[in-house]
């Protein structure tokens, strides 16, 4: 985490040196001494951060470095403040002022400051010297901890565990791979630490078709880091052809190999946790190099990241369901009889295994400890009322040091975007793009990344981090999103969560490094103690006056951020009954002068919070609302004070979802010129928003509200680094400005859009400046006058030549007509009023694989090779369709089949039944008739009786 921090801080003060120089006036010299010994310190805190659990010296050198590190950023970043205040609105007198402060004491204080930092820089190298620390080498091996937690994972193949549950399935499948001679040569069971990897691999190892199948089996468990010729000696010990052990490396190699060609054998190797340890195995093995392809060896191979193996077929091992879990709990407490009889201890049993959530190796710690109990009520209670704390006291090893393995094999970039995870609550549905947005405006993933020579942004650099993470089983797939790379249309992740066991190791490592204070309820008072707190994340409402600290970097609310018993108690409580008890009384008029009254009461202490924090934490760089699990957004007062213009370092300020009573955002945004992400999607009809996001030259992604309105048309033509903007329309926007946003990557139109000039529309110059934009959703539905002309929707179209992504809601009358990006993944098309069949256009576009439309048209035909690439088709509201034909050959990628509120379809097309991809048929909010037609024994029943699963849903009668 001191390796993040200090890249952090060398970040923000280059920037200042380098584009707000003018801010640094005076101490340019000092600042830039300050940014070459943490660039010294940077180099060497690598490979400290893997040893600090070894050595307590280190450890505490790592933490003074991080604080140290944060302090620079704090004295630079307080001088380029005074200075920004100073000169505010006063471009030309900067120069000047900055001079004037030469004299004077802030100048003399920063100096001072900057030395005594360097001054502890040198302090620290001093005392590592003094105190015999060795000098830190990056080739030296990991920390024993980390080997000692692996080794103690060591697996015994001739040990088989009795209580096995959920496997079966599992085994068969990889059976059955392992066994076919044209299967996959490498096969790679992947899942989080805990889950029974090694397990499953066990009875793999043991199952009599395997044992009779292969003529030699060796089960092998690769230690970290990987010794290669240890590894290829106990292959060999396992076929038991090991003869000499004094042959060299080449020879030891070359025996393994010419044994894997002539002979059918299977290699286990578990738990390899690296692409770098396969690679240098390989080889050894003729199977995975190509060598020789006729050879029928396989190999098998454990590992919670996914990407060690390219060309492997991976199999994910996933956690336990709910009656699995039951199931396997009650093996463990209970050998004999296998089930509880007493119904408290059986409820108390059912709230504990939750806890576990589906993790085998936290059920079976669990077991272990309730199964040297006395079944007594009592004792199960204590136990259940402190069952985290159990759960890391079991035998040997408890889950989070198993599950810590994981973080100790982690690279120092990817530490702190794993212990930013901890910010959010438990069972917490994480927005991928709103977390990437708040790694890159945090600091977490720098924007230097920028400047690479292969073009990638820092958001791409981010993205490829979280999905390392997602390799490496430390986080959770939820939702995935189609999204594009390059031509190639790929699945992106949408949302993500953190299984539980997960995030209390996320939270313990967070808290270990002073990460992130999370306010929740319970901790609230001594927050108010903590002087140096930088990120705060609020689970529960409380006063924001328990901040006390001048240097937070990051709030983030998922509640509201003021407690309502605060705002009761500033009204007498009789008053409060009063009111309460009268609600109904309109007519009495005392009801009204005490409701005035305790409105204004309430807005004036809601506008201290705001101001408290406005006026307080200057530096902050993120401020985030989210409401979460709510259905409703966070009511905040009147208005939004105008003192948030003082927090000019932030850069990321979300306000989705708020309410306020005053229609009208400040113009003192404009101050916030170092924003990256702004959401101003307020929860208020007809917001104005004021003509000052221009000034705001960083801003990388933008959302607007969706419905506002300006004083005159916003001026966006400066945001040149846009990577997203939403709810851009004609009437508020001027549409010569998408010209100059060229790094565009995502647009979403929210109508009105019209083109000036229509009549010469061919003549028209370019709608879109930028080469990257692969998204487009256009939205206009709800309104008279909503519709879009459909030649400026195909003039539009014409311009977005690169877009892979394409959603249209609106009352369209005719189908655009153009030529259609060849790069058009996802399609959808809804409320549209067009009655051509649009399938004759679409069906030749070669990459599309998700279509989702509807049209007011009565036929629709799919030819022979028609959508090539298809994997879903969602129709959707075609209340006029009567006849849809598909021809044999179309459509031959198609595993998904949806169909909704076709009312006037009477039946499936014949074709449907060529279709042998097709694994999923949905039919939904259609007629009983049509239903009765697809049942067995139904007359349509044969042309999808190959799919696998066919689901009915609100069938009408």
């Amino acid at each position: 985490m001191a390796w993040a921090t200090v890249t952090s801080a060398v970040t923000t003060i280059g920037n200042l040196l380098t584009q707000e120089a003018i801010y640094l006036w005076g101490v340019e010299e000092e600042v830039d001494h300050l940014q070459t010994e943490l660039k010294w310190m940077q180099s060497s805190l690598m490979v400290a951060e893997t040893k600090q659990s070894t050595d307590e010296r280190i450890r505490l050198w790592v933490g003074e470095i991080r604080e140290l590190a944060y302090d620079a950023e704090d004295v630079v970043e307080e001088f380029a403040l005074k200075i920004g205040s100073k000169n505010k609105g006063l471009p030309r007198c900067i120069k000047r002022s900055a001079c004037c402060l030469k004299e004077g004491w802030a100048l003399h204080k920063t100096r001072s400051k900057i030395e005594k930092i360097i001054e502890r820089i040198n302090d620290l190298v001093r005392r590592l010297q003094a105190y015999g620390v060795k000098e830190l080498n990056p080739r030296e091996e990991e920390s024993s901890s980390s080997t000692e937690r692996r080794e103690s994972r060591r697996p015994y193949p001739h040990i088989m565990d009795d209580n096995i549950v959920g496997l079966d399935d599992y085994t068969e499948g990889l059976v059955k791979v392992l066994t076919n001679e044209s299967g996959r040569k490498v096969v790679t069971i992947w899942g989080m630490g805990g889950l029974g990897k090694t397990t499953l691999a066990k009875k793999v190892y043991h199952h009599p078709q395997v044992i009779d199948y292969f003529d030699h089996l060796a089960f092998v468990y690769v230690s970290q880091p990987c010794q290669k010729r240890k590894v290829w000696e106990d292959i060999l010990s396992g076929f038991k052809t090991l003869d000499d052990r004094k042959i060299t490396d080449e020879a030891l190699a070359e025996k393994l190999c010419k044994t894997l060609e002539d002979k059918k054998c299977l290699v286990i190797l578990d738990d390899v946790w690296t692409s770098e340890a396969w690679d240098s195995l390989k080889p050894a093995f003729p199977l995975a190099t190509g060598h020789d392809s006729n050879s029928n060896s396989k190999i098998l191979l454990t590992s919670r990241n996914r990407g060690i193996v390219s060309d492997a077929e991976i199999r994910e091992l996933k956690c336990l369901k709910e009656q699995e879990s039951w199931e396997l709990f009650q093996k463990i407490v209970f050998p004999q009889t296998g089930n509880i009889i007493d119904e408290e201890i059986k409820k108390l049993g059912e709230n504990m295994v939750k806890h576990c959530a589906g993790l085998p190796l936290a059920i079976v710690v669990l077991g272990g400890i309730l199964a040297t109990k006395n079944n007594l009520v009592s004792e199960w209670k204590k136990i259940s009322d402190n069952v985290q704390s159990y759960l890391k006291r079991g035998k040997n090893q408890g889950p989070e040091d198993v599950l810590a393995l994981s973080y100790d094999d982690l690279p120092p970039y990817l530490r702190p975007c794993f212990l930013y995870l901890s910010h959010f609550p438990e069972d917490y549905m994480i927005d991928v793009d709103r977390l990437i947005q708040l790694w890159v405006a945090d600091g977490i993933v720098s924007s230097k990344e920028e400047e690479r020579d292969d073009g990638e942004i820092a958001e791409d650099m981010a993205e490829s981090y979280l999905m390392e993470l997602v390799k490496r089983c430390m986080i959770q797939l939820r939702e995935r999103n189609v999204a594009v790379s390059e031509i190639r249309a790929t699945s992106k992740v949408k949302t993500i969560q953190m299984h539980d066991l997960m995030r209390d190791l996320c939270l313990s490592k967070a808290k270990q490094e002073n990460f992130v204070f999370i306010v929740d309820g319970s901790n609230v008072s001594s927050l108010s103690m903590i002087r140096k707190v930088r990120r705060v994340s609020v689970h529960e409402s409380f006063f924001i006056q328990c901040i006390k600290s001048p240097s937070i970097r990051s709030l983030l609310f998922f509640n509201q951020f003021f407690p309502e018993e605060a705002l009761e108690k500033s009204l007498p409580l009789e008053v409060l009954n009063y009111v309460k008890k009268h609600y109904d009384d309109y007519c009495n008029p005392l009801f009204w002068i005490l409701l005035i009254l305790a409105g204004s009461t309430r807005r004036l202490k809601i506008r201290g919070f705001w101001r408290y924090m406005f006026n307080n934490f200057k530096l902050l760089r993120v401020l985030n609302y989210d409401k979460g699990r709510t259905s409703y957004g966070f009511w905040l007062g009147w208005e939004l004070p105008s003192d948030i213009g003082n927090l000019i370092h932030l850069r990321f300020l979300s306000l989705k979802d708020l309410e306020f009573l005053w229609q009208k955002l400040p113009s003192s945004l404009g101050n916030l010129r170092c924003l990256y992400t702004l959401d101003l999607r307020v929860n208020i009809l007809k917001i104005h928003v004021p003509n000052v996001i221009w000034r705001m030259e960083k801003l990388r992604h933008l959302y607007l509200p969706f419905d506002f309105e300006s004083s005159s048309k916003l001026k966006l033509g400066t945001l040149r680094k846009l990577l997203t903007l939403v709810n851009f329309n004609t009437k508020n926007c001027y549409l010569k400005d998408l010209i100059n946003m060229t790094n565009l990557r995502e647009l979403e139109i929210n109508l009105p859009f019209n083109i000036e000039n229509s009549n010469e529309l061919g003549e028209n110059p370019s709608i879109i400046g930028s080469k990257y934009l692969h998204s487009l959703f256009i939205i206009a539905i709800g309104e008279s006058g909503s519709e879009i002309d459909p030649r400026h929707l195909a003039h539009l179209l014409s311009n977005c030549t690169s877009i892979c992504k394409l959603s249209i809601v609106a009352d369209i009358s005719k189908f655009p007509e153009y030529h259609y990006s060849s790069h058009l993944a996802y399609i959808r098309l809804s409320w549209c009023k067009f009655e051509e069949d649009p399938m004759p256009t679409l069906e030749k576009l070669p990459n599309l694989r998700i279509l989702e439309f509807s049209f007011k048209g009565k036929k629709m035909f799919c030819s022979a090779q028609g959508f090539p690439k298809l994997d879903s088709l969602i129709l959707k509201q075609l209340d006029k369709l009567e006849e849809w034909k598909v021809d044999e050959g179309a459509m031959p990628s198609l595993q998904r089949l949806e169909i909704g509120e076709c009312r006037n379809l009477k039946m499936l097309p014949e074709g449907l039944r060529f279709i042998t991809t097709l694994k999923e048929l949905k039919i939904e909010s259609m007629p009983k008739a049509f239903k009765d037609r697809l049942k067995e024994g139904g007359e349509d029943f044969y042309k999808v009786k190959h799919v696998p699963l066919i689901i009915f849903q609100n069938i009408l009668r």
